[in-house]
């Protein structure tokens, strides 16, 4: 491992301070590339516009279509997805839709199990049974060709609103509105399914204005959906750019200001956590896996209605349900995880460096828990790394579903698409992103996956890329070693792409223990720049020596009413 201290231009630091920035923040921000304060407005006035030059390729072709179906009062449906962006965008879009007018909108949602990933033209036909005049997808149909044109020729009008990147071929979707699909001149390439959303409903409001059906004072507000859009793009580890980052921001304030669906109240409540200085860590760590889990283990029809219901009584029943389905999805993925990494450590000796790529399968794995097993073995040992289980649909007994998660510097549906080239037949259907994707490939098929996806990963990779990196900002002085300074920089938002603050600095190791039920978490005390200071670090059960160079974040340990800081270690470099 190699603790590396990002670069901090000392102009942009200088000018962000002078520009009334807290010091610490400007030498955080700096480091992330932050040039100005006007950059860190996250007023509603500085999101990228829905429309015009720079704007969302189709998203007027979809906003037309919108007015004109709210016009004739047509049957709209949306097909979701089973995570949790999934599940937010199909509540930002109903809760969006029936504000603008809409008065017959309705979701379906597809089952991971019998249905897979995506719009299919089973999926399809049933939006046509329920009466549907409209199929709009969320997070999902960029890819869903066969799926389009099903629901096309049953007659049904198409939107497919997506971020995931497209394939070869482009559905033949009335408009398609993915800042991902060739020629979306929009900048942020990054939002998620549920941001994608958000932005239809802006410029369907704007058509709606333009057609008279109400004027600026008397058009319905969509920003309290920004609480929807916040966690969902949270959840889905996109980028946080600039804008997604607005948008992140706009959610938060919401919610700290107690104006947020009694799902969201629900599942703080249920998470034990507090929403009066809710977090990202929230959205990522509480609410998003407890949504999640609904469409991992169950059904995510669950996660929609907890989202979508203003009844707090329905909202608090369904939250503890997603609770206590969260806490099953914890029981399975511990076995499966010790199963997996047993597996994974079992491809190579202790004293060599594991595989360029790993590759696991157990009959006995879930299917629904694979992509946070892949995620946990990736952790452990920096390699890409994919999990499969048996699926479980009806007469795909012999179908391995996959999921796979990548470490920087190695596209994983790049990857994925070169294998199936390479040996074609191999995986039956894949997709994803760079840092995660999944797939489907023939249980005797998978002896020659394991070895063709190690194979790209062996000419792709090389030793630097293979060396876990964890990037800091720097020593931690002195001064800022306190709990108010901890608070001001939990409220700012940080997540994938802009990376929460982690310090590194040379410390004095006092003693040290295992803690924990099964004691495998490292509890610390330290002295941190002449000052003692407890830290822990969980999941690490190996001694540390006397001085040691340790990566960590900040926290706050609150005991009796006494609030102290405390180091979470992310990583030692001895």
């Amino acid at each position: 491992m190699k603790i590396i201290a990002r670069d901090i231009p000392p102009r942009a630091a200088w000018a962000l301070e002078q520009a009334g920035v807290h010091p610490l923040l400007a030498r955080l921000y700096a480091a992330r590339g932050v040039r100005a304060k006007d950059e860190l407005d996250d007023g509603l006035g500085r999101l990228l516009p829905p429309s015009g030059d720079q704007g969302l390729k189709g998203i007027d072709a979809a906003a037309r279509l919108l007015a004109d179906a709210i016009a004739q009062n047509q049957r709209l449906i949306i097909v979701a997805d089973y995570d949790c962006d999934g599940a937010t965008a199909c509540a930002v879009g109903v809760r969006g839709l029936r504000l603008l007018g809409a008065q017959n909108v309705d979701y379906l949602v597809p089952d991971r199990v019998t249905d897979g990933y995506g719009l299919t033209a089973s999926i399809a036909r049933r939006v046509a049974e329920r009466g549907a005049d409209m199929l709009i997808t969320v997070d999902n149909g960029i890819a869903s060709v066969d799926g389009v044109a099903e629901a096309k020729a049953l007659g049904l009008q198409v939107l497919v609103t997506d971020h995931h990147l497209p394939g070869p071929e482009l559905p033949a979707a009335d408009a398609i509105v993915n800042p991902n699909q060739p020629g979306c001149p929009f900048e942020s390439k990054s939002m998620a399914g549920v941001g994608v959303m958000f932005y239809v409903l802006l410029a369907l409001r704007a058509e709606l204005r333009a057609r008279g059906v109400f004027d600026a004072a008397t058009q319905p507000k969509l920003d309290p959906l920004l609480t929807l859009v916040a966690l969902g793009t949270v959840a889905d580890v996109v980028k946080l750019d600039a804008n997604n980052r607005r948008l992140v921001a706009q959610g938060l304030k919401r919610i700290r200001a107690g104006q947020m669906p009694a799902g969201i109240a629900a599942l703080f409540h249920a998470a034990g956590r507090k929403a009066p200085v809710a977090t990202t860590f929230d959205f990522g760590f509480a609410l998003g896996p407890r949504i999640n889990a609904a469409g991992r283990l169950a059904d995510m029809t669950l996660g929609i209605e907890c989202l979508l219901t203003d009844d707090t009584a329905r909202a608090t029943e369904l939250a503890a349900t997603l609770d206590g389905i969260n806490r099953e999805r914890r029981d399975i993925e511990s076995g499966m995880r010790e199963q997996a990494m047993l597996m994974a450590e079992s491809l190579f000796d202790e004293s060599e460096e594991p595989p360029p790529a790993i590759s696991v399968f157990d009959p006995d794995f879930h299917e629904g828990v694979v992509g946070i097993v892949a995620s946990r073995i990736k952790d452990k040992l920096h390699r890409p790394t994919f999990v499969f289980a048996a699926s479980s649909a009806p007469g795909k007994e012999h179908e391995l579903k996959g999921s796979g998660r990548s470490i920087p510097g190695f596209h994983l549906r790049d990857a994925l698409d070169l294998v199936a080239k390479r040996h074609p037949g191999v995986i039956l259907k894949f997709g994803g992103h760079a840092m995660a994707a999944g797939c489907t490939v023939a249980e005797e098929s998978f002896d020659v996956f394991e070895q063709a996806f190690a194979q790209v990963a062996q000419e792709w990779l090389d030793a630097a890329t293979l060396t876990r990196r964890i990037e800091t900002d720097g020593p931690l002085a002195p001064e800022y070693c306190r709990a108010d300074i901890v608070d001001t920089l939990h409220r700012e938002v940080w997540g994938q792409g802009f990376a929460p603050p982690t310090f590194s600095e040379e410390v004095q190791i006092v003693s040290q223990r295992l803690v924990g039920e099964a004691k495998n978490h490292l509890s610390l005390k330290l002295i941190h720049q002449g000052n003692p200071v407890d830290a822990i670090w969980f999941g690490h059960t190996e001694q540390l020596p006397a001085r040691v160079l340790l990566a960590f974040r900040l926290d706050v340990n609150e005991w009796k009413g006494e609030r102290k800081v405390q180091f979470l270690v992310e990583g030692a470099q001895v």
